[in-house]
């Protein structure tokens, strides 16, 4: 019967790890696989992250050019097309951060943006973080309301 007192691998899974340094009879004693001389033959040797043998790195090889924009505002893009889907689903009249989330269109975090693919047909009340101007036309024209948090 197999239980937790008994579990050992598989044949062949696990191999003896290599015991360096233990004498010229283990055929890994001497210098323990290290080599003869040089940086990585001494004791506390560390390779630079990126090094490569005097090579120039590959970081300092690639042009750099632009820059991160520090104010710049993610925001989760949510096409009209995707209201009306939500709404032959659900009727609802308004749409807000909180509905968006019930159903799994945006993270709690996230800025909204709504923006003008598709249509919509019934008038409702969407409340976003942004709009873009076609999604407030087309809102609006259905007779809704576009309104920014």
């Amino acid at each position: 019967m197999l239980n937790l007192s008994n579990l050992s691998p598989a044949y062949g899974s696990t191999k003896n790890e290599k015991r360096i340094g233990r004498g010229e009879g283990s055929t890994r004693g001497g210098t323990s696989t290290r080599g003869h001389k040089g940086a990585k033959s001494r004791s506390g040797y560390k390779r630079k992250s990126g090094f490569e043998g005097g090579q120039m790195p590959l970081q300092r090889r690639v042009p750099k050019f632009g820059f991160t924009n520090i104010n710049r505002v993610e925001y989760k893009a949510i096409n009209l097309d995707a209201l009306a889907t939500l709404l032959e689903k659900n009727s609802a009249t308004t749409m807000d951060a909180a509905y968006f989330i019930a159903n799994g269109l945006v993270s709690k975090n996230a800025k909204i943006k709504i923006l003008g693919r598709g249509e919509v047909t019934t008038a409702l009340e969407v409340h976003a973080h942004a709009f873009s101007k076609s999604a407030v036309e087309a809102i609006e024209k259905a007779g809704g309301k576009a309104v920014t948090l």
